[in-house]
C-alpha cells in the first residue's frame, strides 16, 4: 500500500484522454503511480504511460470494456484493489469515472472526496483541497486506514512529462462476470462542432443573460471565430433553452483555463466563476458596475454587450487586414 496511488486511464480514440495524464502526473508528484488501462486499444498505449509519471501499469485489452458501460471496469477495479490495497485511487471527474467512483466507494466501502482542486500526504492520511460554495475552501482528510478515492476537479493539474521513464507493465487476466454486461453500448455519436473544443481553447468568449435573447448569442460566436477561440455560455441561457449543455462554463459545466477568457453580459455568479476563474487574463463586458465578475476580471468594460461585442469584432477584423 505504502504511498501506491492509482490512476484509472481512460481512452478515447485509441489514446489516453488528457484528464486522465493530467491526473496522472500529481499522482506522480505524490508518490509511486501506476495506472489502470482497461479496453482493447489498452496494450498499446501501456509503454507510452511511463513517460507521464506512471511507474507501473496494469492491462486489460479486452474489448468488453469498450462495448459496456462502468460496470465491467467496476468489477474489474474491486478485485485488484482487494488484491493489491493501494493507498489512494485518484480520477479526474468524467461521466464514467463520476459513476465508477460511486460504485467502489459502495463496493468496496472506501471513503470518496470529491470536486478536489490539490491534494498533498501527511502523516494522518490524504489531505484535500475541496472549494465549497465557490467562496470558501476546506481541506477534508482521508484516513489511511484503507484505500480511498479522490475525484479532481478539471484543470486542476497540468500534464507532466517524465522523459526516459519506462513503466513496468503487468496483463491483467481478469474474467468479467456476465452480471457486469448489462448496459451495453449501442452507438457512439460524435458531436461535430467547428474551431478549438471549449476545454482546450487558449480563447474563450462566453455570453450571458446580459445578451437579451438567444438571437444575439452570434455575436459571442463572431468574436470567438476571429480570435480562434470557442464559444461558451452561462448554466442560466443553457437552462433558457438557448443552447445545448455542451456550452455550459460553471460548476456544473465545463471548466476551462485558457490564456483569455472574455465574459459578455456575465454577472459573475459563484457557480460560473468556479469554472473560469483559473484563466489568465479574463475581460468582462457588462452594463453593470457593480457586477461580481469585475471583481476578477483583468480588463472591465462597462456597457451593453450587444454593442461593444461587434464593434471589437469589427476592430480585430481590421487590424487582422
Amino acid at each position: 500500500m505504502a504511498n501506491t496511488i492509482w490512476v484509472l486511464v481512460e481512452l478515447e480514440g485509441g489514446a489516453p484522454v488528457r484528464s486522465s495524464l493530467e491526473v496522472l502526473g500529481k499522482a506522480a508528484k505524490l508518490g509511486r503511480a501506476e495506472a489502470v488501462v482497461l479496453g482493447s486499444a489498452a496494450a498499446e498505449v501501456a509503454p507510452t504511460l511511463g513517460e507521464y509519471g506512471a511507474e507501473k501499469v496494469y492491462v486489460h485489452a479486452d474489448a468488453v470494456y469498450d462495448n459496456y458501460l462502468t460496470l465491467p471496469a467496476v468489477e474489474t477495479l474491486s478485485q485488484l484493489i482487494q488484491q493489491h490495497q493501494p493507498m489512494l485511487i485518484l480520477l479526474p471527474t468524467t461521466y464514467d469515472l463520476r459513476d465508477i467512483a460511486a460504485r467502489l466507494s459502495i463496493r468496496s466501502n472506501m471513503g470518496l472526496l470529491t470536486d478536489a482542486t490539490d491534494l498533498t500526504l501527511g502523516d494522518d492520511g490524504v489531505k484535500v483541497t475541496v472549494p465549497w460554495g465557490g467562496e470558501t475552501v476546506v481541506t477534508a482528510t482521508l484516513t489511511q486506514q484503507r484505500p480511498g478515492i479522490v475525484l479532481t476537479r478539471p484543470k486542476a493539474f497540468s500534464v507532466e512529462q517524465y522523459s526516459g521513464r519506462s513503466a513496468e507493465i503487468e496483463t491483467i487476466n481478469a474474467t468479467v462476470s456476465a452480471q457486469a454486461q448489462t448496459i451495453k453500448v449501442l452507438e457512439t455519436v460524435e458531436v461535430k462542432s467547428e474551431g478549438p473544443a471549449l476545454e482546450d481553447a487558449t480563447v474563450v468568449v462566453s455570453g450571458g443573460r446580459g445578451l437579451g435573447k438567444a438571437e444575439n448569442f452570434h455575436y459571442v460566436e463572431e468574436l470567438a471565430e476571429v480570435l480562434n477561440g470557442a464559444p461558451g455560455a452561462t448554466r442560466a441561457i443553457v437552462d433558457a433553452g438557448w443552447l445545448p449543455y455542451s456550452y455550459q462554463v460553471g460548476q456544473t459545466g465545463k471548466t476551462v483555463k485558457p490564456t483569455l477568457y472574455i465574459a459578455a453580459g456575465i454577472s459573475g455568479a459563484i457557480q460560473h466563476l468556479a469554472g473560469m476563474k483559473g484563466s489568465k487574463y479574463i475581460v468582462a463586458i457588462n452594463k453593470d458596475e457593480h457586477a461580481p465578475i469585475f471583481s476578477v476580471a483583468d480588463l472591465g468594460v462597462i456597457g451593453d454587450a450587444i454593442t461593444i461585442l461587434p464593434q471589437l469584432t469589427n476592430e480585430i477584423k481590421n487590424r487582422k487586414a
